[in-house]
């Protein structure tokens, strides 16, 4: 049987996670990327257990302990006086209960330890997409300087403003009238937040802060949400102001405020999600990651959901006929769409949650969070093994 021809749209974390996943079962890919040099933008991510245990097994183990930080606790606390909300413990605890860490990491080395994994000659980059068509017998990727590549199947992770997501639903974004600034402070400058290693949120009205330790807890990470109706930009490499970010969390907790004071420079982008969609896939082209779910950060699982992506879709890849993709794609779509659906809507309503103005629904949350701080609450995301859904649901 010969050989299925791969190609993939996008070297951020979800095509390379899928160029390694897909190389396990023995496929080759080629990643097609529009920038000129990798240099990952962004600052921290969150890798949660149903994430970090998929990267084990693709080999990253002992490269993402010797790079990430193992939090012992999120601590969810008031906007003002720094009231603690919520703990819920994480390190040895998370650990134990779903057989893999719980990391904070600097997006760049994920970035670079995902593309330890792929051959450099099946990475081709300043090799920017700008439309992807099919027809019964195959795929193409057309690159802007006239290329045309052809192959059995194109995989758009060409992330928010994805080509490849053209072909299977028109792209709705909508914006949630939230921007988020995003930076990285030395750790020296912010002693008080690294007594312990702790992802550390505090909700304000309309807008919240979130931070952690990352870089081998070298650095902090930080996200600061300010509501703001003018901005549109949903763009990675945007700047923004520092003065006027901290100008926006007068009166915060001296935590924050202190934090912000130590930046140098921060990133700005507005964040928009699309709706839900009910297929992933057309004949011969499928979306993974940003392309299919762009969804807002408040659950914090952007990153690990293209990584969940990456490893189903090439496991049903695996053994198949270039002229028998419909069921491996519609198995893909069956296991993938009820979850990341979950967690797109999850993250909606985080984004209303997170935001209240001080009041009696602010005090109902509040007290909520009091009594639903143990792990329980996060088994249906933390235990999930995106491998195991494949035996589960199988087709």
């Amino acid at each position: 049987m010969s050989q299925m021809r791969v190609v993939v749209a996008g070297a951020g974390i979800a095509g390379l996670a899928f160029a390694a996943a897909l190389r396990r079962t023995g496929i080759d890919c080629h990643v097609y990327e529009q920038t000129d040099r990798l240099a990952e933008v962004g600052a921290g991510v969150q890798l949660a257990p149903n994430a970090t245990r998929l990267l084990r097994r693709l080999g990253l183990r002992d490269r993402l302990r010797s790079v990430a930080v193992t939090p012992q606790a999120i601590d969810m606390r008031r906007w003002d006086d720094g009231t603690l909300l919520q703990r819920t413990t994480l390190g040895a605890a998370c650990h134990d209960r779903f057989g893999a860490p719980y990391y904070t990491v600097h997006r760049a080395d994920l970035h670079s330890s995902l593309l330890s994994l792929v051959p450099p000659g099946q990475l081709h980059l300043g090799a920017r997409c700008v439309a992807v068509t099919q027809d019964a017998g195959e795929a193409r990727l057309h690159l802007s300087d006239g290329t045309m590549v052809a192959a059995d199947l194109v995989v758009g992770a060409d992330g928010i403003h994805s080509v490849a997501r053209e072909q299977i639903v028109a792209d709705r974004p909508r914006y949630s009238g939230q921007t988020i600034y995003r930076g990285l402070v030395p750790a020296e400058r912010v002693p008080h937040l690294l007594s312990d290693h702790r992802v550390r949120l505090w909700f304000g009205p309309d807008q919240h802060c979130v931070c952690y330790p990352v870089s081998s807890g070298r650095q902090v990470s930080f996200g600061a949400t300010v509501p703001a109706s003018g901005w549109r930009e949903e763009s990675w490499s945007a700047r923004g102001n520092v003065a006027e970010l901290a100008a926006a969390y007068a009166g915060w907790h001296e935590d924050v405020t202190r934090m912000i004071g130590a930046a140098e420079t921060v990133g700005r982008w507005a964040l928009h999600d699309r709706d839900t969609i009910d297929r992933l896939s057309s004949s011969r082209v499928t979306v993974i990651g940003d392309a299919a779910h762009p969804m807002l950060p408040f659950q914090a699982q952007g990153a690990n959901q293209a990584i969940e992506d990456a490893v189903v879709l090439a496991a049903c890849l695996a053994d198949v006929r270039p002229n028998r993709l419909d069921a491996a794609l519609r198995r893909y779509e069956r296991i993938r769409l009820p979850r990341t659906a979950r967690i797109q809507r999850q993250s909606r309503d985080n984004a209303k949650t997170f935001h209240l103005a001080d009041g009696d629904a602010q005090r109902h949350r509040d007290g909520t969070a009091q009594s639903s701080s143990a792990l329980d609450g996060h088994e249906w995301l933390f235990a999930y093994d995106a491998e195991q859904a494949l035996t589960t649901r199988s087709a």
